[in-house]
């Protein structure tokens, strides 16, 4: 019975690491000058500039827009990814005892 359960959860821990790496979120800084896009798996995967609104000559500026931008991105991914989370536990626990799911926050 603890075979097939555990081999199970094995089975529903990789379907969320799939999911979750499909999970993008951006964030912005610079007016749109620095776009950021995160996945659920905290992971950055794309970075645009757009240098009509950038001074590249201005080093620390540029640092700056970029942390806040890849700040906004993870932590929106991470709030999606917290979500889906929560919903696959709602799924995986037996019938009657989904809201111990909302123990693990929300």
């Amino acid at each position: 019975m603890f075979g097939k359960m555990f081999g199970n959860l094995e089975n529903q821990q990789r379907e969320l690491q799939e999911k979750l790496s499909r999970i993008t979120a951006e964030g912005k800084s610079g007016d749109g000058a620095v776009v950021v896009t995160a996945n659920g798996n905290k992971e950055l995967v794309n970075i645009v500039l757009d240098t009509s609104k950038l001074n590249l000559e201005d080093k620390e500026v540029l640092e700056d827009l970029i942390l806040v931008a890849a700040n906004h991105a993870l932590q929106a991914a991470a709030k999606e990814a917290a979500e889906e989370t929560q919903k696959m536990v709602q799924e995986m626990l037996p019938p009657g005892l989904g809201g111990l799911g909302n123990l693990l926050g929300k």
